[in-house]
Parts: C-alpha cells; sequence; structure tokens
C-alpha cells in the first residue's frame, strides 16, 4: 500500500513543455497499487517526459501529479524514496564493478553495505549472475548490464518502479528472463509498474494500456478489451493502386489504414468469405489478400494514425 493510501499514481492535466514544444499537454492517469501500465506511443508522443515528471527529474509545467501518495512538486524528496527508475540508457558506471555500482546506489537510498549485498546477491541469483558481483560492469554483456541496471532500479524496494523501454535492444531470452524476474517482484511486493515500450507484445501482460498521442491521452482499457474492439479479423490487401482499391473496397469495408503498400481494414465478423469475394471483385487492384486475427499492435497503429481503433457499430 502507498504511504497515504489510494492510488499509486494519480495525476491531472499534467503538461510540459519545451520552448514552442509541447511535449505533454494535459495528461490524466489513475494507476492502482500493484498494478501493471503501459504506456504506449510513438516516439516522440511524451511517454518519457510523462515518466520524468512523476520520477521527479523533471518539474510539470501544468497540471498536478502524486506518486505513492504524495505531490511530485512539493514533495519530491518523498518521491524518490519510494520509486525506481530503469532508464533507456544505462545508468551504470562501466569503470566500476557491479558490486560498487549498487553499493552506491544503495548507499543514495540510506541502506548499509550488510544489507546492499544481502539484497544485490539474492537478485543476482535470479539472473544467475551471483558469480558477477565484483566483475567489472565493462565486462558484462549487454543482457547482464540491463540486469544490473533493473537489480539497481529495485534494490531499496521501490513501492512504484518506472521502467522506461527497459528491453530495447535485447534479444528474446534475455527479455523473457527479465518479465520473469519483475512478475516475480510483483508477486511478492506488490510493486507497481509503470512500463513504456516499443515491444508491443510486452504490453500484453498490462493489467491496462494508455495510448498517447501528442503528448495527449488517446486511448486507455485493458489490451484484451482494446484488441477487440478492432474487430474479429484485419484484413490486409497488398496493391499498386491503393486509391482505385480503396474508393472500390469502401462501400463494404469502410476506411482504410494505410500502410506502406498495405491497405488495413477492420473486419467485425467471424466469416470471412465476403473479404475473399471482394478479393475476386477487384482482380488486379489486389496483388494479395492476408486476413489474421488483430493485435496490440494493430490498435497502435490506428491510433498513431488518429483513427478510432473500434470497428463501427
Amino acid at each position: 500500500m502507498s504511504d497515504r493510501g489510494g492510488l499509486a499514481i494519480r495525476a491531472r492535466a499534467l503538461a510540459r513543455r519545451y520552448g514552442d514544444t509541447q511535449a505533454v499537454a494535459g495528461l490524466t492517469l489513475d494507476i492502482a497499487e500493484g498494478e501493471f501500465f503501459g504506456l504506449l506511443g510513438p516516439n516522440g508522443s511524451g511517454k518519457t517526459t510523462a515518466i520524468h515528471m512523476l520520477a521527479t527529474l523533471v518539474r510539470p509545467s501544468g497540471g498536478t501529479a502524486s506518486v505513492a501518495g504524495f505531490d511530485v512538486t512539493a514533495e519530491g524528496v518523498a518521491v524518490r524514496s519510494r520509486v525506481g527508475l530503469v532508464f533507456q540508457e544505462s545508468a551504470l558506471d562501466r569503470s566500476l564493478s557491479v558490486a560498487e555500482n549498487l553499493s552506491f546506489a544503495g548507499a543514495l537510498y540510506g541502506l548499509g553495505r550488510q544489507e546492499v549485498e544481502r539484497r544485490a546477491h539474492g537478485l543476482l541469483e535470479l539472473f544467475d549472475m551471483a558469480g558477477q558481483w565484483r566483475s567489472p560492469v565493462a565486462a558484462l554483456s549487454g543482457g547482464q548490464r540491463r540486469a544490473v541496471d533493473i537489480i539497481r532500479g529495485v534494490l531499496h524496494e521501490p513501492r512504484v518502479l518506472f521502467l522506461d523501454e527497459p528491453t530495447i535492444g535485447l534479444d528474446l531470452p534475455v527479455r523473457r528472463r527479465i518479465w520473469r524476474f519483475i512478475e516475480g517482484l510483483r508477486a511478492r511486493n506488490r510493486m507497481t509498474v509503470l512500463l513504456t515500450t516499443h515491444y508491443l507484445e510486452e504490453a500484453d501482460g498490462c493489467d491496462r494500456v494508455a495510448f498517447v498521442r501528442k503528448g495527449r491521452l488517446a486511448l486507455e482499457g485493458r489490451p484484451r478489451a482494446l484488441v477487440d474492439g478492432l474487430g474479429r479479423h484485419v484484413a490486409e490487401f497488398e496493391s499498386e493502386r491503393p486509391e482505385e482499391l480503396e474508393a472500390r473496397a469502401r462501400p463494404l469495408l469502410g476506411q482504410a489504414l494505410r500502410d506502406g503498400p498495405l491497405l488495413l481494414y477492420r473486419w467485425p465478423h467471424e466469416e470471412i468469405g465476403p473479404l475473399a469475394q471482394l478479393q475476386d471483385e477487384v482482380g488486379p487492384l489486389a496483388a494479395g489478400l492476408r486476413v489474421r486475427r488483430p493485435t496490440l499492435g494493430d490498435v497502435f497503429l490506428w491510433v498513431h494514425a488518429g483513427q478510432s481503433p473500434k470497428v463501427p457499430p
């Protein structure tokens, strides 16, 4: 539970401006204690700026926010003692050993040397890195350095953990190990996790996600419900004459989403026979048709395009 009860994260009309650029424009969020929440959107949408404001690294230009029951502007020290942050870029000093990096991080949170070693060794074992305590960070693999970054972020057992693209550039086995580790922490400590990621399959595991577009909240909900809102299928038509094909397909399929040479359509029905019939009718306009189940990545595409991600009634 948070120190003052209630939500783990609460933001109202949170905003941040850099000169003439509005990085975040009136973001409102309610994130429950223990929730795994994904903040999704393209580069430049304001995700990282939002996390930096919530973690007290950047002062808001407008609005209010509280984390673990404390105001991010007026009670920054209290907030920082209760949150962990894993940046996109490593925060480790490569000239130091794993032990030196983690000992320094622990000291910042008032942890004694013995307590740091006890916690760090237990966490390193979860990554099969128990023998790396004295290893120079510069000698570790990319996946091992990312593991130490995450251990550094949770060493003080934060109530809220901010993960900003934590697995970017890592291969699948390492990413899976990291997520098993995070899930274990959440199960033991009821820790709240706020994630940004470009690997949308990782966000499938979130309790809820919010899509941000141009600094504003565009869509929010449970991943499965958002995917179901797209319809039963997504139809992909490939065409060298997309404008003509779109005009022919519009009476049956409505508005298309353009994705390079593809026209994407939401299809609300389980029966896909009419799609195959349409392909026969448009003939040479369609080089190919693929019908598949929708994913959270499709929701991302529709939100990014500024179109409604829900099938019209």
